[in-house]
């Protein structure tokens, strides 16, 4: 009898196990590998949950955890013909771009990498298998036709956006955009400064993203789709038919904004516990009695395309120190000083978290400066582009950095001396690291157990439609009340006009009056 109740209960694990098991497909075809690192550490993430993934990406697949199913559908070639193209631009030039240059750039850049994805041979035969998926997660970045999918598998459509709420989510869902105080990715955090300069100058970058997302972004991503499926809905229906927007961040990071209830944050679920390091990085790092200072620019921008010059300005500082300074730095370099030591790759995560680790200088990406959060180290930040001038301004404003553009006229040793002796000198650096980094960690759930936890949701509940606002089924001139505004002015208009008519017609009447009486 006891048998008979072990193996029921067997039974019934094994049942609830498996209905709980989603299938889900996680697209990412763009090629980068700070993209692939938050797109792969999500969908290890439901492996280890217990689900069966599928992950479509220029990458294959190291070290898939245990604990459901996972396959791989890597687009062969795509991140080599990727790099073969971004050849032709300079990364550290892209600051010269306006930001309607740069947008366009963006776009016309992925657009051909979303639409080389969609004509892929293996994804073209995943569409003709008649495949079955619970749910689909794409990145949203500049790769709309991409949302397609949802409308292919008939099922729900889940966004990971790489940042904050920003002009690049906030429309799937009709989350609030308030431009009086939450700036434009591209511009900074103005959220100390509301002048009516910042506001204004805000409320261009916006109204500039409107017009370049509605008007180019979003047709020539429509027209891709119609070459490939001439009877799938438009873009601007696909858009809108999101279930779920996980945001790449934290309010221990990104100023505090409105979040419409499908919209969650997971800053940092990225992050892995610390690891121990190789041997003779340890043998540095423990070695650093005076303290260490450890460099990086980020995986996409290369430390040995610095400009003679920079590069100079940067050793001469790094000379004065009596600090280590542990470099990313891809090839030889001649003329370091003593305490100068560069390696080709790091584990960024792990040398971080090493209590000699001083300070931390950085590009200003979002993984980066999250990964300094985490572990409560002090960030001097170098600026180029996108994300990373707005990055660079939160440490500022909330005390744990400074910033020094990449573009500034005062990138030279003097300043570099002056920045690095200040947040190595002055204690209050490393305070407000260690008090945004208790912020990060002090949450209900860990980042991860939240995505999964969301996503698991959805699924559960075919799309979650009752999580969905009813201001994104309205137009822009019905959102922004354009509509009633416009007949409160006419009718106020003529209203005035009735009004002005009637005093006329009165004023005629007693003036005609006055004068049949004389």
């Amino acid at each position: 009898m006891r048998l008979q109740f072990i193996l029921i209960g067997l039974f019934t694990v094994c049942l609830v196990k498996t209905t709980e098991c989603a299938r889900i497909l996680g697209a990412f075809p763009m090629p980068g590998q700070s993209h692939y690192i938050l797109a792969s550490k999500l969908m290890k993430g439901l492996v280890k949950a217990g689900h069966d993934v599928t992950m479509i990406s220029p990458y294959e697949m190291k070290d898939v955890p245990k604990g459901g199913k996972y396959t791989d559908i890597v687009l062969d070639g795509v991140a080599e013909q990727f790099a073969k193209s971004m050849k032709q631009y300079d990364l550290f030039s892209m600051l010269n771009m306006n930001p309607l240059q740069l947008l366009t750039t963006m776009t016309n850049m992925f657009a051909e990498s979303t639409n080389a994805a969609l004509h892929n041979d293996k994804i073209k035969k995943m569409f003709n298998a008649n495949q079955k998926f619970d749910a689909v997660i794409l990145e949203q970045f500049s790769n709309d036709a991409l949302k397609v999918f949802g409308h292919i598998f008939d099922c729900p459509v889940i966004v990971l956006s790489s940042m904050g709420a920003n002009a690049f989510v906030n429309p799937l869902v009709g989350n609030p955009q308030p431009v009086a105080y939450a700036g434009h990715y591209l511009l900074g955090d103005i959220s100390n400064d509301l002048s009516i300069k910042n506001r204004a100058l805000n409320l261009l970058f916006h109204v500039q993203d409107f017009l370049v997302t509605n008007y180019y972004v979003l047709p020539k991503h429509d027209e891709i789709i119609r070459k490939i499926f001439p009877n799938a809905p438009s873009i601007y229906d696909l858009n809108t038919n999101v279930s779920l927007v996980l945001l790449n961040c934290h309010t221990s990071l990104y100023p505090a904004l409105p979040l419409v209830p499908n919209m969650v944050e997971i800053g940092g679920y990225f992050i892995d516990p610390p690891k121990k390091l190789p041997e003779d990085l340890q043998q540095i790092l423990d070695s650093a009695k005076e303290g260490l200072v450890y460099f990086s620019m980020g995986s996409n921008l290369k430390s040995k395309d610095l400009p003679k010059e920079k590069r100079q300005a940067l050793l001469k500082a790094f000379g004065k120190l009596k600090q280590k300074v542990l470099w990313k730095f891809e090839e030889d370099l001649p003329d370091k000083p003593p305490n100068v030591v560069i390696r080709s790759w790091l584990p960024q995560q792990d040398v971080l978290a090493h209590p000699n680790v001083k300070l931390f200088i950085t590009h200003g990406g979002l993984l980066s400066t999250t990964e300094t959060i985490y572990h409560g180290v002090p960030v001097l930040a170098i600026p180029v582009f996108g994300d990373q001038n707005l990055n660079a301004d939160l440490a500022v404003s909330k005390g744990f950095g400074l910033k020094l553009p990449y573009s500034s006229p005062d990138f030279n040793e003097e300043t570099l001396s002056r920045l690095l002796n200040e947040l190595l000198g002055n204690l209050k650096y490393l305070k407000n690291a260690k008090i945004r980094s208790k912020l990060y960690h002090d949450r209900t759930m860990k980042p991860m157990d939240t995505a999964v936890y969301w996503i698991e949701y959805v699924i559960r509940h075919r799309g979650a439609t009752h999580l969905r606002v009813a201001g994104i089924r309205l137009p822009w001139y019905k959102y922004f009340m354009v509509d009633v505004l416009s007949i409160i002015i006419i009718c106020a208009v003529v209203a005035y006009m009735a009004l002005k008519f009637v005093i006329k017609k009165i004023c005629c009447k007693r003036r005609q009056t006055k004068q049949k009486t004389s």
